[in-house]
């Protein structure tokens, strides 16, 4: 029996989540500058090389594309329809990554991108392919993963007041959450450590406390089989 398909190829595509307080919740896209969809804005990826994993791909595919790298990276889904592209049958896997966006404004790109830039999550331009798809796929793992896994702590400094833990957990959700029960279920894990420093008061009120993400205890707590839910 002959093995059809072996003009398949297959390619990584990354979806990467940038926070900030003042901005909300962006995503990096690229524009693209050879056809198909030439000049239109696309999510970072290509091709893998022969060579690469997955993983190895995804990464040289940011640093190329957007001049970015990432600590936080998952696996979503794979995407193989037959039709998504028009050149070729390319089946892709899709990343996800989240970044602090304030420590990565300097964007470069290059290779097959034109441009890079953030896009504030709610104002996105026409997507290449079948990006937006991919997105939507990629925004629901999301918000559905940060209520039964810290993810969102990726998104935060070292060290925060509980107030942008909150702000954090509104804005990804993108609804209004009960804040004080917010605050019993976190803190009834004992995965935050209090520290002895106070936040920058930007109001009339008193400074809050900071606090940080005890990964250890986290992990211990799972061993344990402590459910995390928000």
């Amino acid at each position: 029996m002959s093995v059809a398909g072996s003009d398949i190829k297959v390619a990584v595509d990354a979806i990467v989540f940038g926070y900030s307080k003042n901005e909300g919740v962006s995503i990096l896209l690229i524009q693209r500058k050879y056809p198909p969809f030439k000049n239109a804005w696309a999510i970072p990826g290509g091709f893998v090389l022969p060579e690469e994993s997955l993983e190895e791909a995804v990464r040289r595919e940011l640093r190329e594309e957007t001049g970015i790298e990432v600590n936080y990276l998952e696996q979503l889904y794979t995407f193989g329809d037959p039709d998504r592209d028009p050149r070729k049958r390319v089946i892709s896997i899709a990343y996800f990554a989240l970044v602090k966006s304030s420590q990565f404004q300097q964007l470069k790109a290059s290779t097959d991108a034109e441009n890079a830039q953030w896009f504030n999550i709610k104002s996105l331009p026409p997507l290449a392919f079948d990006h937006k798809k991919i997105l939507t796929l990629a925004i629901e793992r999301v918000r559905t993963k940060i209520r039964y896994q810290p993810i969102g702590f990726e998104l935060l400094d070292r060290k925060f007041p509980f107030a942008d833990l909150e702000k954090l957990y509104v804005t990804l959700l993108d609804r209004e959450i009960d804040r004080r029960n917010f605050y019993k279920k976190v803190m009834a894990l004992g995965i935050l450590d209090e520290t002895d420093e106070l936040a920058k008061s930007e109001g009339k009120g008193r400074p809050g406390k900071m606090y940080q993400f005890n990964k250890k205890r986290y992990q211990e707590l799972v061993k344990e089989g402590i459910n995390f839910e928000i």
